[in-house]
Formats: C-alpha cells, sequence, structure tokens
C-alpha cells in the first residue's frame, strides 16, 4: 500500500509515525522514484529529438506537468493523461480559437488570443482548480459514483 501510505503522510504525517510507518524512508523512496521517473523521461526525450536544450530544464517545464496533474486530476492514472490532452490542446488551438471568435464577434483582440498563450492558460487553470476542485476526472468519477448512488 505504497500510495495509502504516502497519502497518509500527506494528511496526517504524525499518525502515520505513529501507526508504524517510517515516514522518512517513505519520503526518500518516493523522491528517489520521482527522480528516477524524471531522468528516464528527460532521457527519452533527448534520444527521440536527438538533443537537448536549456529550456527543458527551466521551471516552466515543471510547471507544465504540475498544470497537467492539476487540471486532469491528482489521485488517478488517468487523471494527468487527460489533463495534459487538455493542456496541449488547448496551447496548440488557442490562436486558432482566438481566429475564430474574431471573425465571429467582430472584436479585433482575439486575434492577438494566440500571443499570450502563457496568460489563457493560466485563467484555464484557475478557472478550473475553482469549479473543478479534484480536477477533470476527479468530478467525472465523482459524478458517476453519485449516479450511482454511492457518497463520496
Amino acid at each position: 500500500p505504497f500510495g495509502q501510505v504516502l497519502k497518509g503522510i500527506k494528511e496526517n504525517e504524525p499518525r502515520a509515525l505513529s501507526l508504524g510507518y517510517d515516514v522518512a524512508r517513505f519520503k526518500l523512496l518516493a523522491f528517489v522514484i520521482s527522480a528516477a521517473l524524471s531522468g528516464l523521461a528527460g532521457s527519452l526525450k533527448t534520444l527521440v529529438l536527438g538533443f537537448a536544450t536549456l529550456s527543458d530544464v527551466h521551471w516552466t517545464a515543471s510547471g507544465q506537468v504540475i498544470l497537467m496533474t492539476l487540471v486532469g486530476g491528482l489521485g488517478t492514472l488517468s487523471g494527468p493523461l487527460v489533463g495534459s490532452a487538455v493542456v496541449v490542446l488547448l496551447e496548440n488551438k488557442i490562436g486558432e480559437l482566438g481566429n475564430f471568435l474574431a471573425r465571429v464577434t467582430t472584436v479585433e483582440w482575439f486575434n492577438t488570443l494566440g500571443e499570450s498563450v502563457t496568460m489563457v492558460t493560466g485563467l484555464i487553470f484557475v478557472i478550473c482548480v475553482l469549479a473543478f476542485r479534484k480536477g477533470i476526472m476527479g468530478e467525472i468519477i465523482a459524478f458517476i459514483d453519485r449516479r450511482r448512488g454511492k457518497r463520496a
């Protein structure tokens, strides 16, 4: 129950300690696994593309991963996948959406929407955090549970 212990440490570290779990060891193991997966992802990216740049290690790359995880939802495997699909699609299609809105509404400002992708992504993040507290997948799972009659 590695994940359950980590959740327990996150929610109440003294309780996990009192239950006999070596909190420091579990934290270290979580960081080691995280570092190993990050290193693997970076090396695979370099192998596929054939090069690595300094922008790959900029803080915004880590911010994108956190954004994708929070938008999709924590605690599920499908949450970050959905979040990454949403964020990448938004970043790639925001310019086209702006051009479409400019044509439909005749508001010229929408044409510049593609130039401010970071601001629009931030706005989407704030909306998702406020509207979908559990992320997109968390809200979908909660909705399905409510439809089935379970209590969340």
